[in-house]
């Protein structure tokens, strides 16, 4: 059995794509832009998909696949030091969305898949909570919908559409990274990620 990669995620990488994105004219209604940004967020998605792979394939215990999620929460979710307002502005959206998916991951290494409700019911609670301002709890019942998504339940995107914008759909573009990360894990390994 090969063994996982030792680093699943690094500052270096999260940075050399931050480093692309302040040096281009980030427009989110242009085509390229908007596709760095996806793959911005589908790279930190992917790594996450890795982790919890590696996690059920016994290469990592609980503790260790903790610790690297809490890696990547960290370097993801750190103040990246944009001066451009916009783009920081952006940028922040993917730590946005990224956000749901650490926690869904945490979520799954410690308790597994959730058992009470499908995706699109935890996602519309998590929608009630956010309309009510009960924000942990709306983040809660986000992760246990990114929990089925670890475990290969559809997230059926349209979900968002029927909402509200706001912080839940933001976390429902989070889990979609995730869902596509776990389905195809190799999605973002172009010389994209490269410097």
């Amino acid at each position: 059995m090969s063994e996982p990669p030792q680093e699943f995620y690094s500052e270096d990488r999260w940075q050399n794509w931050i480093d692309r994105i302040s040096q281009e004219e980030i427009d989110p209604e242009d085509e390229d832009s908007a596709r760095l940004l996806l793959n911005l967020q589908d790279d930190a998605a992917l790594a996450i998909a890795k982790i919890v792979t590696a996690y059920e394939d016994g290469h990592l215990d609980e503790e260790e696949a903790m610790g690297e999620i809490a890696d990547i929460r960290e370097v993801v979710l750190d103040d990246p030091g944009l001066d451009d307002e916009e783009t920081a502005i952006l940028v922040d959206g993917v730590q946005t969305s990224l956000m749901c998916v650490f926690y869904s991951a945490e979520e799954y290494v410690v308790g597994g898949p959730a058992e009470d409700a499908d995706v699109g019911e935890y996602l519309r609670a998590a929608a009630d909570a956010e309309a009510e301002e009960d924000l942990d709890a709306a983040l809660g019942f986000a992760a246990q919908a990114g929990t089925l998504v670890i475990d290969g339940e559809d997230l059926d995107i349209s979900v968002a559409e029927e909402l509200e914008y706001g912080l839940v759909t933001e976390w429902i573009n989070g889990l979609d990274s995730l869902q596509s990360a776990m389905s195809d894990p190799e999605v973002v390994e172009e010389e994209d990620a490269e410097e």
